[in-house]
């Protein structure tokens, strides 16, 4: 696949998935997570709290709805240690997402995508995994959660503006950025180069 190609097609993948969760979004705009007569007083507004709950609504809701957004499946029975939450099958096409939350009304600040071996292990032994993220801006008040549809923000880390931090060897980067369009190997090569603790070799 020549590099314009290859670009091109992550680009569309993130349109696609975009679309997707804009249409989750105006179906479900807010939940409760529980009963009030469980959670009288309500959760901390912390975003630790919900998070983890929030991105099993999105995923679930995503399989349930799966026929109705043109999905084969969404698979999100996925080990504690892998890169991405779920995988969403589009015909023979399975695009891998890890979903996250952001709680719009806390400043934003850069956060830890993902570590550095892990993201080269895949992108170096895998040619068709290209991990999309999708991260959704809530807010939370008492029990109910509400999606904030101008927050939906998403990225592949081919694109990211490559900023490893030395005390975990993670890349770090702000949801809401600027995309750097790359291919796969200069992007191997910047992970390579970047990486403080780990020799990543090529």
């Amino acid at each position: 696949m020549n590099e314009q190609k290859e670009i091109k097609e992550i680009v569309k993948d993130i349109d696609f998935l975009r679309s997707v969760y804009e249409k989750l979004i105006t179906m479900l705009p807010s939940f409760n997570i529980t009963d009030k007569k469980i959670l009288p007083y309500g959760l901390r507004p912390h975003t630790r709290s919900v998070s983890w709950l929030v991105e099993q609504v999105i995923t679930q809701q995503t399989k349930y709805r799966a026929k109705e957004f043109g999905l084969k499946d969404v698979n999100f029975n996925m080990p504690d240690t892998c890169l991405h939450d779920c995988e969403i099958k589009v015909g023979e096409k399975i695009h891998y997402v890890n979903v996250k939350i952001h709680n719009v009304d806390m400043r934003e600040n850069k956060n830890d995508i993902a570590a550095v071996e892990k993201l080269y292990m895949q992108y170096s032994t895998n040619p068709s995994y290209n991990l999309i993220y999708a991260c959704f801006g809530i807010s939370f008040k008492n029990i109910k959660i509400q999606f904030d549809p101008a927050y939906l923000c998403l990225f592949s880390p081919q694109f990211l503006s490559i900023y490893v931090n030395p005390r975990n060897d993670k890349i770090q980067a702000y949801y809401h950025h600027k995309p750097i369009h790359r291919t796969r190997t200069k992007f191997l090569k910047l992970l390579r180069d970047n990486s403080k603790s780990i020799i990543l070799k090529p």
